[in-house]
């Protein structure tokens, strides 16, 4: 599936994926939301000091790791 077919979420749809309401574990970053729901450092939808259920484009600056990291997860769909 190309990324011009992934379905849109809007933000308020994204928020409901944050470990707490729904059983989805997802995130979003540049424009693109990743199921981290399989993640051990995701569990309950919290990563250190960040929350699921957003965009994390912004707070990837003070990460120590790159934005590689979400190559290892599944590219679901875009926030719209």
């Amino acid at each position: 599936m190309s990324d011009d077919n992934l379905t849109v979420y809007t933000k308020s749809q994204l928020a409901l994926r944050n470990g707490q309401d729904k059983p989805e574990i997802w995130v979003g970053f540049k424009g693109y939301i990743y199921d981290v729901s399989e993640s051990r450092l995701w569990k309950k939808g919290m990563h250190y000091e960040h929350w699921a259920g957003q965009d994390l484009t912004e707070e990837l600056a003070d990460a120590p790791h790159s934005e590689s990291v979400f190559e290892r997860f599944k590219k679901i769909g875009r926030i719209g």
